[in-house]
């Protein structure tokens, strides 16, 4: 058996690495910061020691797998001359080493001691012991935390000066965090502070602030039960000679003000910008600048803040997030001015500030070929208008031309080139485009109407070919449960050969329904909706804690045919349309149903390390006027997404063993996918990732089809056709995007005939797959 490449390189780099001394750029009489440990009292239960950690000032050298430590050591490679780029790249690369420093360790222990204060341990101490190799010039730290006994709330008492701000507060104390028999954490108590505010803001309370709520902890001594207040007094020697109370005076919007043309810096004095229009619409004044450029109904539209209404900060999040869907729109900023008060009811005028974008842009692209001294040319222009119907609608058109010349005999064909033109035009609005709604409903949803239309003509020697494709679907998403959805109300997909060399299917597929279908007329016209779910929060540079779980859903459901066949059926009824399929404009129309699922969980060790797992399943079911599922709709395995020691469209189904030829590539596809995955995660240096994965899965037909023997599912046998790969992968991400290279090995190979186990005798000419892609595979 040959030596991979592979496994001697990996053994030279670790060699190299491994020969540097991790203490070679420590400085004389420093020490290298080793190791960190956390040794929590044995006897305490609810501090995290892993949590602790966010709270040090300094941690050793990050180490991949927990062991190496291979950005200190591409670092350690340089050497001393920063003047050589060699020295500098090395430098920027890696990782430079940690010196210890006995000041950061003495602040990182106080901070430790202070959260376990904050965390109800008011008796809780922490002392650092270092030890020092000095032999080897490196330190380590541990930090011994001793919590103590934890004061625990007993009673729950709360004092409210204002009655009408206890009957809009206590009603929700059902919701606060803190309860009898809880620790007494303080960030518990400053989240129901924040809570208090928020509520009372919602309810017209504009000057209310969280420090208008205390809490007095009573505690008895030698005693670790708390007796707990709230108190909320909005009293002041300022504000009782108003004959008011700060932060308990109610206020109400009196005028809502949008000004279209806001330039930042103008100032507060909004009346004194250069306004060329002033439009009075249901309750709103307009300033508009020199143009009109939105409609004052689209205005109105995305505003949810209500002259006559209280002040909210709900409604004010809702006004943001309207407007800021609307892509004409650069900035949006919302200010509120006092403006006195009426019968002791303050009055705020609300001022709605946009900035407007470019509106319109343009781009072309110019592509060149070159297939065995044919050549080819392709040219491609788009445009976009962001505001054609002055409400932010976005319309955009793409036109491509492409040309390629062809040599050798060409007797019996049609044309003597490749010849493509192609135009797709699409238009989105930022609002629910539906009849029979309410508009409550419609402004609720927020969400976005997409119509899409495309036409691709194909010129090619055998045959000439029209696609066209036309959609109406809706995309709204739910901050609250971090929900996305779609949903598509009609999507068609036509395909028309009008001209074809004498006998050109029955050449190319004789005997394959799947291939003559890519080349026959067909129609399909579907519904479908699509899910998806996280609960990953969004990355903050204020976010102390690591989100260690984060897991995605994804469905997507359609089904194609229905409406079609129902009106078939009532005009031109028959029992044999399994042999003698309803047409609709002469061509055979599709009917099926389809879902594809799947869940995946990443488990973050650190911002540097993850393992990420995978479960997907799918199925579609061709019924009533289709015997097979269309071949665009039907799954196929391996790919750089699916079981990665295959090459796309090489796996399955089932057993099914493909030689190679253009007809098994086309019966490599199924009816049901199932696919398992696990891959680690560790990003290395720069913006190098390594992945490292396993592979398990498969696709299967749902019928015994005479071109894919092996194929059909069977619940007794299908867990011995489950394909498996592993390998290992590079990862280049550059934030916005992530260039993905995998290298997958066949590790269990179900087709009939092969080496089952490639895993015990590998070939690496017959076994491997190299994938290049963009983004995570899950």
């Amino acid at each position: 058996m040959k030596r991979k490449p592979l496994l001697p390189l990996s053994a030279v780099l670790l060699t190299l690495l491994g020969a540097c001394s991790t203490t070679r750029h420590v400085p004389a009489g420093e020490f290298l910061l080793n190791k960190v440990n956390i040794d929590v009292d044995s006897t305490v239960r609810n501090v995290d020691d892993e949590e602790l950690l966010t709270y040090l000032r300094q941690q050793p050298n990050h180490r991949m797998l927990w062991s190496a430590r291979l950005r200190l050591g591409i670092y350690n490679l340089s050497g001393n001359d920063t003047t050589k780029w060699w020295n500098r790249w090395l430098r920027k690369m890696g990782e430079p080493p940690v010196i210890y420093d006995p000041t950061l360790t003495r602040a990182g222990a106080n901070q430790m001691q202070l959260a376990l204060v904050n965390k109800g341990y008011l008796g809780a101490t922490v002392e650092p012991v270092v030890k020092a190799d000095t032999a080897h010039r490196k330190i380590n730290v541990e930090y011994d935390v001793h919590p103590g006994k934890a004061h625990v709330v007993r009673n729950i008492d709360y004092q409210v000066s204002d009655s009408v701000i206890a009957s809009l507060v206590l009603p929700d104390t059902a919701r606060w965090g803190m309860r009898p028999g809880d620790l007494l954490d303080r960030n518990v108590l400053e989240a129901q502070r924040q809570f208090v505010a928020s509520r009372l803001h919602n309810h017209g309370y504009y000057k209310f602030a969280k420090e208008n709520v205390a809490f007095v902890a009573d505690t008895t001594a030698g005693s670790y039960d708390v007796d707990l207040t709230m108190q909320i007094d909005t009293s002041s020697a300022e504000a009782e000679a108003r004959n008011h109370t700060i932060g308990a005076q109610k206020y109400i919007v009196r005028r809502v003000i949008c000004v279209t043309d806001y330039r930042a810096g103008a100032g507060a004095d909004f009346y004194s910008l250069q306004v060329a229009d002033t439009v009075n619409y249901r309750n709103m004044t307009i300033l508009y600048g020199k143009s009109h450029y939105l409609r004052p109904a689209v205005i109105y539209e995305n505003n949810y803040i209500r002259p006559g209404y209280d002040y909210s900060e709900h409604e004010i999040d809702r006004t943001y997030k309207a407007f800021s869907r609307l892509e004409i729109l650069k900035f949006v900023n919302i200010r509120f001015e006092p403006v006195g008060e009426i019968g002791g009811v303050g009055m705020l005028d609300a001022y709605i500030l946009l900035t407007p974008s470019r509106s319109q842009s343009m781009s072309a692209e110019l592509e060149g070929t070159n297939s065995e001294g044919d050549l080819g040319v392709a040219v491609a222009l788009s445009y976009a208008h962001r505001n054609i119907g002055r409400g932010s609608e976005t319309f955009t058109a793409k036109i491509r031309g492409a040309y390629e010349s062809i040599s050798g005999n060409l007797e019996g064909l049609l044309h003597n080139r490749y010849m493509e033109y192609s135009a797709d035009f699409g238009l989105q609005f930022p609002k629910f485009k539906a009849p029979f709604l309410k508009e409550s409903f419609k402004r609720r949803i927020n969400a976005s109407t997409q119509v899409h239309v495309s036409m691709n003509y194909q010129e090619r020697p055998e045959y000439t070919r029209i696609i066209s494709t036309a959609g109406w679907s809706y995309k709204w998403s739910e901050a609250s449960t971090r929900n996305r959805h779609t949903f598509t109300p009609l999507d068609i997909n036509y395909v028309y050969l009008p001209e074809s060399t004498n006998d050109f299917i029955n050449q190319i597929a004789p005997d394959n329904p799947l291939l003559r279908y890519s080349y026959e007329d067909h129609f399909i016209m579907r519904m479908g909706y699509s899910f998806y779910h996280t609960n990953k929060r969004p990355d903050a540079p204020w976010q102390r804690y690591l989100q260690h779980n984060i897991y995605n859903v994804r469905v997507n459901a359609e089904v194609a045919g229905n409406l079609l066949f129902a009106i078939s059926s009532i005009f031109a009824h028959r029992s044999d349309f399994h042999t003698n399929p309803y047409k609709v404009f002469g061509i055979h129309y599709s009917q099926y149903f389809k879902v594809d699922s799947d869940f995946s969980l990443t488990h973050r060790f650190d911002d540097r390390q993850s393992v990420a797992t995978r479960v997907g399943f799918g199925i579609g079911i061709p019924y009533g006027n289709s015997a097979i599922l269309p071949f665009e709709k039907r799954f196929y395995g391996g790919g750089a997404n699916g079981v990665r020691g295959w090459a796309v469209r090489t796996l399955g189904p089932g057993c099914f063993r493909s030689e190679n030829s253009v007809s098994d590539f086309m019966d490599q596809c199924g009816d049901i996918r199932f696919i398992m995955s696990a891959e680690y995660r560790a990003r290395l240096f720069w913006i190098v990732e390594l992945g490292a994965f396993i592979d398990v899965g498969n696709i299967w037909t749902i019928r015994d089809y005479a071109n894919q023997p092996g194929g059909v599912f069977k619940f007794g046998s299908f867990y011995k056709q489950l394909a498996a790969a592993y390998g290992l992968g590079v990862r280049l991400d550059f934030d916005y995007f992530l260039l993905r290279f995998d290298l997958g090995m066949k590790a269990h190979n179900p087709a009939l005939g092969a080496e089952p186990w490639p895993l015990i005798h590998p070939r690496w000419g017959r076994d491997r797959a190299f994938h290049f892609s963009i983004g995570y595979p899950f």
